[in-house]
């Protein structure tokens, strides 16, 4: 179905070597050649076309005596979250998320929003969270608007000028953009002095006065990171938080998950947490 042992593998969980092994091993059994090697990519031969025929019949009798019997038919989603959500309450929602689909494993992926956009786009995932400064070309399931704001501590120093220390995620993310391009826009220079995967070290970094980050506003608030309101340095735009869904996909545990997850942007926050207008 993907034409490609890479997707295979990371749509089974495996690794890429496992697949080819397990295709060698078919082959071997049924003393045949399977895929086209003289086609480009990945091709059935007419003989794969024939045996993968009849295997789908074979997996759709399995399927039904499952399911007329009360068994389980389990099925994998394939998430992908920001790096610097992967520690966030997302698996707790995945987890009560099961509750209601019991049969349904997860792939979770990480990494940037970007790169999460392309895998969805090229059918290597199912459901995305991503956090953008605007909205992508693909169409979001939901978007709402997240505030971007500095965090700093009491020992952080920031003259007005010279290079003003960030602290920030070691690969490119939606935050790590607008701080950048926001300092750039008003002149300001910058180095990054702290870089992380594990947004615990970062928050530690910032409460020791490593230098300053930016941050969703209610993420920082859960993570007792101090919000400088009065910063000296220029402001910085909304972000696009979206939910998106695999184009073509028909299963409507997508869909589900997808509407659950947005739940997010109604996470109980206290009043004081939320600038004036903000929702």
């Amino acid at each position: 179905d993907l034409r490609s042992f890479t997707k295979a593998a990371k749509s089974l969980g495996v690794t890429q070597p496992a697949v080819s092994a397990q295709i060698k091993r078919l082959q071997s059994m049924l003393g045949c050649e399977l895929l086209d090697k003289r086609s480009p990519g990945v091709s059935l031969s007419p003989r794969g076309e024939a045996v993968v025929s009849q295997a789908r019949k074979l997996l759709s009798v399995n399927d039904e005596i499952l399911q007329s019997t009360g068994g389980r038919v389990s099925k994998t989603l394939r998430v992908g979250i920001p790096s610097d959500y992967a520690g966030s309450k997302i698996p707790e929602k995945l987890a009560r998320f099961r509750l209601r689909w019991p049969a349904v494993n997860f792939i979770v992926t990480s990494g940037s929003s970007e790169h999460l956009l392309r895998d969805l786009g090229q059918g290597d995932l199912d459901v995305v969270m991503a956090v953008t400064e605007t909205l992508p070309a693909i169409s979001p399931r939901h978007v709402w608007m997240r505030e971007a704001i500095w965090v700093h501590s009491p020992a952080t120093r920031v003259g007005p000028e010279g290079p003003v220390p960030l602290v920030c995620y070691g690969e490119d993310c939606a935050c790590q953009r607008v701080a950048v391009a926001a300092l750039r826009q008003a002149g300001r220079t910058y180095e990054f002095v702290f870089t992380s995967h594990s947004l615990v070290s970062l928050a530690a970094a910032v409460a020791v006065g490593f230098g300053v980050m930016v941050i969703p506003r209610g993420r920082a608030m859960r993570h007792d990171l101090a919000v400088w309101e009065d910063a000296p340095l220029p402001s910085l735009p909304d972000l696009y938080c979206g939910i998106y869904v695999r184009e073509g996909g028909t299963w409507e545990a997508m869909a589900e998950l997808a509407d659950y997850l947005s739940e997010l942007r109604f996470e109980p926050i206290s009043p004081d947490e939320l600038p004036t207008g903000r929702a």
